[in-house]
């Protein structure tokens, strides 16, 4: 196959010379390029919103009377996913975290100069009211029967669908390019690699893991090979790691869960979708590995279990309705780490800081868990949607 063709080579393509250039640029390349980055993910951010609404809406539409079925156990089984993804990282956070001798350097970092320009492109609505609207609209649809708007949402799934394919899918290369040439600028991939190589070899173990159970879930209660599902999603794996952002993987998430042949079409175009919103398995998985990490390095113990299982539970709420945007998830819960774990300033941006380092692995596992979800959707309402 041609690189041209192939998105997986192009973004990892994209990552490498990003690096390469930005350990090279001096300060006025390096301001052109987050100028670009600026631009590309202000296009990106821009759709998010568009797609949720285009994609959501005629789903439920397709879905008559299971529509409301299918958003509850989607919900329950994103919940469910996130709180079962912490216990297993606390679990293994009491049993690892003692033994390891983590050191954070933060020296040698420079800081990203200012941009040329800043152009802002405002979405329509936030990500959140457009997930909200979609669902309401797809609802409210149904019960009245109006034919003259399912239509038009249908159009504009298929005018989406040309819009990702012609300007998201081939700007994404450049754009994750751009965001690795800032970070090796910064140093943070160099300087940061020790620590960076230590936790997150241990998070990634975890996130595979994690994956690995909820397609094995999925296949039991779809009756098919979760293999058919997961064997699509290398792109929208490799475009997280680069975009650190499920909304802005979005995208090409769905096109991966359409080109799988086992998958229901409506219920990937609506599970999808809600998933990049809702369902953030390995984002929660990584901070509360974190969170103990930085409780051991600053005050020298780890959390009480009791404390971490309250962490736990409210940390599955408020994943549901954190922004899929980088750091997305830790933003939401700084409240949970400071009032439940009595986490101070510093704790809050040593945590913020090393979240950071990995937040783009959380975003891939959150991201490639959603066609497990899908299939799990399949599988309960397969038959009755395609009726």
């Amino acid at each position: 196959m041609k690189i041209k063709d192939n998105l997986i080579i192009k973004l990892i393509l994209g990552v490498v010379l990003g690096i390469i250039i930005g350990v090279i640029s001096n300060e006025s390349i390096i301001q052109i390029i987050i100028t670009l980055k600026q631009i590309l993910g202000q296009v990106i951010f821009y759709m998010v919103p568009l797609i949720i609404l285009g994609f959501i809406t005629p789903a439920i539409t397709d879905l008559k009377d299971n529509a409301s079925k299918m958003l509850f156990a989607a919900l329950i089984i994103a919940y469910l996913s996130s709180v079962g993804a912490a216990l297993f990282s606390m679990a293994s956070g009491y049993a690892i975290i003692p033994r390891l001798n983590i050191v954070p350097e933060t020296e040698g970092i420079r800081h990203l100069p200012e941009m040329v320009f800043a152009l802002e492109i405002p979405s329509i609505m936030p990500v959140m009211t457009a997930l909200f609207t979609a669902i309401v609209f797809g609802l409210a649809i149904i019960w009245t029967k109006a034919e003259n708007f399912e239509k038009l949402f249908k159009e504009l799934n298929d005018i989406l669908m040309q819009l990702v394919k012609r300007i998201i899918i081939p700007i994404l290369p450049i754009f994750i390019a751009t965001t690795f040439a800032g970070l090796a600028y910064e140093g943070e991939i160099i300087s940061q690699f020790p620590v960076f190589l230590k936790i997150i070899i241990i998070v990634i173990i975890g996130h595979f893991i994690w994956l690995a159970l909820l397609y094995a879930i999925a296949g039991a209660i779809s009756k098919k090979n979760p293999f058919d599902v997961l064997k699509y999603y290398g792109p929208a794996y490799f475009t997280a790691l680069g975009t650190m952002s499920s909304a802005a993987t979005l995208p090409v998430a769905l096109t991966c869960a359409r080109k799988s042949p086992i998958l229901d079409r409506k219920i990937a175009d609506f599970a999808v979708p809600i998933g990049a919103t809702i369902h953030l398995c390995g984002s929660v998985l990584t901070e509360v590995f974190f969170v103990m990490t930085v409780s051991q390095i600053l005050y020298g113990k780890l959390p009480t279990v009791g404390s971490m299982l309250l962490f736990i539970v409210l940390l599955g709420i408020f994943a549901i309705g954190a922004p899929g945007i980088p750091g997305g998830t830790v933003m939401a819960s700084l409240g949970l780490i400071t009032g439940v774990l009595m986490f101070d300033d510093t704790g809050v941006a040593l945590m913020l800081t090393i979240f950071a380092l990995q937040d783009s692995f959380g975003t891939a596992c959150n991201v490639t868990g959603d066609g497990a979800i899908a299939l799990m959707l399949t599988g309960l309402f397969g038959e009755q949607a395609e009726g």
